[in-house]
């Protein structure tokens, strides 16, 4: 008869657990040393292992000989536990069974010597299902309960608990399975099953099953059902995911406002016989991600992905304002929530979003409003729209001096002055030192520069930006050659606007200090040559 994989390869010992390390640690412990609690709580998300570590502590505290901490699952004890014929371990569902009745024949039972083991183990899974009652008739047992009896509760909202439970229970929290670890379970059961697993494919079932082990072992099960060999598009055909290429070229038709690739994206899902939702949820995902790089200095800390995948979303996020991707992820959970509703054609719900996505002045909502704001902002500073100053023809007057020309001389000197760099970073005119703090936003300056002229950024990409002292902003280049074209036309101008858009104040001309790095060898070719690369 046939198993399911997440029943099959339930681990046994405290050993066999994934990700939980924090908690079969103290457990382990507590078995060497025969220092077992009257009561324990096991809460965390569905598929993280509450039941099974339940089932190994009921082992545990029965086994005849433990091996470090964990049941030896060879002695008489551990096999009648494990074959289900052990009586004075009991398994309840609270779902099923949550009335005070129930409490009360536990309550009654407790009292006697165990059978055959020596505890007698009662696990109530979904405990926070049980009604008030049965919680007040639980209450005074769980508390002194006889020395032969250990209670086990597992619940996934812990938050549903009266307080008089929780404190009277050794409290353990099961976090979410990293996606490393799911991979790496999901390649040893793989192995021992005879799959022929990819890593891609690994790292898209544990992405899937968002951090339980139970839901990742069941997609790799149902991916293994039409093949030995489980590649990524076996995962996206047998789930009905949507694979991250699609999402990034949704995403950045949505930049474009090309409705006729957006359209075409949502035929394909329902001509694929996909869910809809399941797009929907995947693209929230990537809004989540592309918020994190636009937010943080250090986005690979929270981003569970590849370096290719993060560079995929920094460019995609680099076509988006802040205000603009709060707009969308508002949107795209107005219209998850609708689609969740009965009788919702999810295809409409779907294309009318991705059209008012394109278009912010199809809203009339303050995120609209404010995304449509910044790229305003942004277009008139960057040199969007340009003022074109009056000619004036002056005359000689007291408060209008004629200047004396200059002389060639003169000229050649003042073009000299102009062209020499400042000091050197951390170094004053008097050779002191400076305290620079680094500008955390400067990324983002180059990414507005970039929407108004992208060949400027690309210098400014590898230059580095700080905070004097004085509050004055110190652009470090990484060659001359960089700072002299980052300047040329109005590249000063648009920097100093950029500059005053994402810092939100007023900067004005002798606040920017522009300098060369002073272990800068690279040549004029080398740059040219670097930025054809780039390119």
């Amino acid at each position: 008869m046939h198993q399911a994989f997440y029943r099959k390869w339930r681990p046994q010992t405290f050993d066999d657990v994934y990700g939980q390390e924090h908690i079969t640690s103290v457990l382990r412990y507590e078995t060497e040393n025969g220092a077992f609690s009257h009561a324990y709580l096991f809460c965390g998300s569905r598929g993280t292992g509450k039941t099974t570590c339940a089932k190994i502590l009921a082992k545990a505290v029965n086994c005849e000989g433990p091996i470090n901490g964990s049941p030896c699952c060879r002695c008489a004890s551990c096999l009648a536990i494990d074959s289900g014929a052990a009586t004075d371990v009991l398994e309840m569902d609270a779902a099923s069974n949550n009335g005070v009745d129930n409490i009360r024949d536990i309550r009654d039972e407790v009292v006697y010597a165990p059978s055959s083991l020596k505890k007698r183990v009662y696990i109530i899974d979904e405990v926070h299902m049980l009604s008030v009652s049965a919680f007040n008739a639980l209450l005074k047992t769980l508390e002194e309960p006889p020395e032969h009896v250990v209670f086990v509760l597992a619940t996934t909202e812990l938050q549903k608990l009266p307080a008089t439970i929780i404190s009277r229970c050794q409290r353990f929290d099961f976090r979410r399975i990293s996606t490393e670890m799911l991979m790496k379970r999901l390649a040893y059961i793989a192995e021992r099953e005879e799959l022929e697993l990819d890593s891609e494919a690994s790292r898209m079932i544990a992405k899937l099953a968002q951090g339980g082990m139970r839901d990742a072992i069941s997609l790799l099960e149902l991916c293994s059902g039409s093949s030995k060999k489980i590649t990524l598009e076996t995962v996206i055909e047998s789930v009905g995911a949507t694979g991250r290429d699609s999402m990034v070229a949704t995403v950045n038709a949505i930049a474009a406002q090309d409705y006729d690739l957006l359209f075409g994206q949502i035929e394909e899902v329902v001509r694929s016989s996909k869910d809809l939702a399941v797009f929907w949820q995947n693209l929230i995902s990537f809004y989540r991600d592309m918020l994190v790089v636009k937010n943080t200095t250090n986005a690979a800390a929270y981003l569970d992905l590849t370096d290719h995948e993060t560079e995929q979303i920094k460019l995609a996020a680099s076509k988006f304002r802040k205000e603009t991707l709060l707009y969308h992820c508002k949107l795209l959970e107005q219209a998850l929530y609708s689609m969740q509703k009965a009788n919702a054609v999810k295809r409409v719900v779907a294309e009318l979003t991705l059209v008012r996505m394109c278009d912010e002045s199809l809203d009339q909502s303050n995120e609209a409003l404010l995304s449509r704001i910044a790229k305003l902002e942004d277009a008139v500073i960057l040199g969007g729209w340009t003022r074109t100053a009056p000619t004036v023809a002056h005359t000689a007057t007291e408060e209008n001096p004629t200047v004396a020309p200059v002389s060639e001389e003169g000229k050649n000197a003042e073009a000299t002055t102009a062209a020499q760099p400042r000091q050197q970073v951390g170094q004053s005119e008097a050779g002191a030192k400076r305290v620079l703090r680094p500008l955390r936003n400067w990324m983002e300056v180059v990414e507005r520069i970039g929407a108004a002229d992208p060949m400027m950024s690309s210098f400014c990409r590898s230059a580095s930006a700080f905070v004097t002292e004085q509050n004055e902003i110190l652009v470090r280049f990484s060659s001359r050659f960089a700072m002299d074209m980052a300047q040329k036309g109005a590249g000063k101008e648009r920097l100093i606007g950029a500059l005053a858009v994402t810092l939100k104040r007023e900067i004005a001309e002798k606040e920017l200090l522009l300098e060369v790095a002073s272990n800068s060898s690279r040549s004029m070719v080398d740059e040219i040559v670097e930025m054809l690369i780039e390119e």
